[in-house]
């Protein structure tokens, strides 16, 4: 919008009556001044039924349209420089005071007058050539009607509709009208406008104050980093002081060594010697280190071996009782000779596991059973011989690992352990039975041994 609208651009139609100042303005730009009291006729072609294609001038519009023209269409910067030329106003001059000027040189054709229209017909030639297409009132009206839809092209589409040679009364009335209502909304818009304008200046102060205690903040923390890298400048400068000492230092120490390395020929064939000594003195230790365990391993093994040749020959000697009894006649009678003590038993046969637990309940002990090592972890084994009184081994249906981890506990805590070549019920029951007569003997030794003290 070129223009801006003002109030006094909607208001009624303007009074025909005048002051003598407006009506002396207006005579110095006509061929006739307008006379006090005298109403203006204007031009309509259609309303005295003459036809004709010729748009209206500026000073043959109703003299309504004057003020809106003026008001819509030049903004009052552009009044004060065209009005300005012409007339000798104090600066001071009211904007309300340019705008009447301006309007009051409308009704008649002057040089100002023609200057506006000149300048109108220029500003606003693109939307003249396109509602010159419109011939009938009806067309008008939809190109007007069209103009005020968009709203970017008022003050364009009121001087090109308004000096239509298509333009009726009932048309002018309704752009009247039009304008009147746009009036009320660009008021009431400005008042928003006004009101946003307030927030955002209150926005900005505040933004304002922020950026000045950012700026200040950002001064502050320059400053401070410019400490900071003038320190580490200074220690810098001080390292790079230390290396040069250091490098000649070492220039001068290479240097010595470089005297030396003259007075002592032999010096690297020296280095290198007592390197391979140093070297060969740590593999000859590994290697000593070496045979140790090696000779440790050693003696292990033969004390495994002879102590495996013996188990194999004391199982080869033994006889086995089992051969033609079966298992049934292996039961003992029902006693207590165990004395509550916890029989574990390593290996056997899975299903021979109950009749195992059945002779030991018997005997009045607690069975433990462990499988050797075949599903069961070898790892549980050791909780199970710490805590069993006496162990059975059956040689014949454990592991290797399992054999000998039994054997060495049971020889480091002192329990009696006992192995059986067979895995058959009569074999189990049979070292059963002598373990609780060993269990009985060590009792009755004990109670004897009781008595002698109670005696003494």
């Amino acid at each position: 919008m070129t223009g801006i609208l003002s109030y006094g651009a909607f208001a009624a139609p303007m009074a025909p009556a005048r002051s003598e100042a407006e009506l002396a303005v207006a005579g110095a730009f006509g061929k006739g001044a307008a006379e006090p009291g005298r109403t203006k006729e204007p031009f309509d072609a259609q309303r005295d039924g003459a036809k004709t294609s010729r748009r209206r001038r500026l000073w043959e519009l109703p003299a309504k349209y004057h003020c809106p023209l003026i008001g819509v269409c030049f903004d009052v910067a552009e009044l004060r420089r065209m009005v300005g030329k012409a007339l000798d106003y104090p600066p001071d001059t009211t904007d309300y005071v340019w705008h009447t000027i301006a309007v009051g040189v409308c009704d008649k054709r002057c040089p100002l007058s023609e200057q506006f229209n000149r300048l109108l017909d220029k500003r606003f030639a693109l939307m003249i050539r396109r509602m010159a297409a419109c011939k009938t009132a009806p067309e008008l009206r939809a190109a007007w009607r069209e103009v005020c839809r968009h709203g970017t092209e008022i003050p364009a589409g009121l001087w090109a509709a308004c000096t239509h040679p298509a333009c009726d009364r009932e048309l002018e009335q309704e752009i009247q009208a039009d304008i009147h209502m746009i009036q009320h909304q660009v008021g009431a818009g400005a008042r928003i406008d006004l009101q946003a304008m307030k927030n955002l200046e209150a926005e900005n102060r505040r933004l304002r104050q922020e950026a000045e205690a950012a700026r200040k903040r950002c001064e502050q923390l320059r400053a401070d980093h410019a400490g900071e890298a003038a320190g580490l400048n200074r220690r810098i400068s001080a390292l790079q002081a230390d290396l040069s000492a250091q490098e000649a230092s070492v220039e001068r120490l290479r240097g010595e060594m470089e005297r030396l390395r003259a007075m002592l020929p032999d010096l690297d064939e020296r280095v290198r010697l007592q390197a391979r000594l140093r070297n060969t003195e740590e593999r000859l230790s590994a290697a000593r280190e070496r045979e140790t365990n090696l000779e440790n391993e050693v003696a292990r093994l033969r004390d495994f071996a002879a102590y495996a040749e013996e188990t194999i020959e004391a199982l080869v000697r033994e006889p086995d009782p089992d051969a033609g009894v079966p298992d049934e006649a292996a039961y003992l009678p029902a006693g207590n000779q165990l004395l509550g003590k916890c029989v574990l038993c390593v290996g056997g046969r899975s299903g021979a596991v109950n009749s195992y637990r059945s002779v030991v309940e018997r005997q009045g002990g607690r069975f433990m059973h462990h499988d050797g090592g075949r599903e069961e972890s070898l790892h549980r084994i050791d909780g199970a011989l710490a805590a069993a009184d006496i162990v059975i081994c059956q040689v014949g249906c454990i592991s290797h690992n399992a054999y000998w981890r039994v054997k060495e506990q049971c020889k480091r805590t002192g329990k009696p352990c006992m192995f059986v070549k067979s895995t058959g019920t009569a074999s189990f029951g049979r070292v059963v039975g002598e373990a609780g007569g060993n269990v009985d003997k060590s009792a009755g030794d004990m109670a004897a041994r009781d008595e002698t003290g109670g005696g003494a």
